[in-house]
C-alpha cells in the first residue's frame, strides 16, 4: 500500500468495485487501503481494539474476554489458541 492508496497491483479489484458499484476510483482506492489496513491488524493490535470495543458497549472483562477469545478463531491471522490469562497480559501490557 502506498501513501495515496492501495499499490497498483490491486488496479484490476480497482476496476472490478468500480464496475460493479456506484463507487469511483478514488472511492473504490479509499476501501481498498481500509479493507487492507482491517487485515493487517496483529493478533495483540486486535485484542487491544476489541476489548475497548467491548468495553465501550457495557461488556465487562469476563464477557469481553470470552467474545474475543471466541472471535480469534474467525480472522485471517493464524493465532494460537490464547487463555483468558493471555488476553488480559496483552490488554494491560
Amino acid at each position: 500500500m502506498t501513501a495515496t492508496g492501495p499499490s497498483p497491483s490491486f488496479g484490476e479489484l480497482r476496476t472490478h468495485l468500480v464496475r460493479t458499484t456506484s463507487l469511483t476510483p478514488n472511492e473504490a482506492d479509499r476501501v481498498i487501503a481500509e479493507v487492507l489496513r482491517y487485515f493487517d491488524e496483529d493478533v495483540p493490535g486486535f485484542v487491544r481494539r476489541r476489548h475497548r470495543e467491548l468495553q465501550a458497549r457495557g461488556l465487562h472483562n469476563p464477557q469481553a474476554f470470552e467474545r474475543i477469545s471466541e472471535e480469534l478463531s474467525h480472522r485471517r491471522f493464524v493465532s494460537p489458541a490464547l487463555s483468558l490469562r493471555q488476553l488480559r497480559r496483552i490488554v494491560y501490557t
